[in-house]
Order: C-alpha cells, then structure tokens, then sequence
C-alpha cells in the first residue's frame, strides 16, 4: 500500500524519545507563518484540527494531518519526515533536543500515483 507520509529511522527514534517523555503525539504540517513550512509535533490534541486539515497517515504510531489547501501542492509527493540537528519550530516538543523535523519529499511513481487515485488515502 502506498503512503502518504513515511518516516526515517532517525525520526523514529525522536519520536519514540518524546513519546516516552510526553505520551501521545501528533503532527501536523506547517503551511508556513512563524515557523517556516515544517512537521509540527505536539501532544496529541493540543493542536485544534479545522474541518480543512486532514489526515496524511501515521509516522510512528503518530497521525500527521495537514491542511487541505496545503495538500493540494504536495498531493503528488509522499512526504519523508527526518531530522536534523538545529532548532526549528518554537511550537514543537523536539526543539529542547537539539534537533528538528523536516519535510523530505519525492514524487510518487505512475503506479504509486494511480494506487492512491483509485482510493487507498486522500486525494
């Protein structure tokens, strides 16, 4: 099946590290602002989902919603969350760690595209 969102073993090593400190996570895609475009990590349900976010998947046990005007741009790229050293958003549980999520991407084959057109996820 193919996903819409896919993590690194090194983001799911961070994310398992914040689970075991702060319990259930989500993530949502920032579409920019403050925080520059980047994977938001929060407790799960302190960010407030609008009826225009959706669901992409889950990175570790995690769901990852993003906006759906936001979708429409990256609809056609599955999304690889990894890490890198730095700090990012001012918002998300890694930034004492040292390090930050970030959005990879790469397009999505023919077959992986006509996959996820006839009904297995969004869009």
């Amino acid at each position: 099946m193919t996903q819409r969102v896919i993590a690194t073993e090194a983001a799911l090593s961070l994310i398992q590290r914040l689970k075991d400190t702060h319990g259930k996570l989500m993530f949502h895609q920032s579409g920019g602002c403050c925080d520059g475009s980047s994977p938001m990590c929060y407790p799960l349900g302190e960010f407030y989902l609008g009826d225009a976010d959706i669901l992409l998947g889950e990175i570790g046990g995690c769901p990852f919603y993003m906006s759906r005007s936001q979708f429409e741009y990256w609809k056609h790229t599955q999304l690889i969350i990894d890490v890198t050293p730095g700090h990012g958003g001012m918002f998300s549980l890694e930034g004492p760690e040292g390090l930050r999520f970030l959005t990879r991407s790469r397009l999505f084959t023919d077959e992986e595209w006509d996959s996820l057109r006839s009904g297995q996820g969004p869009g």
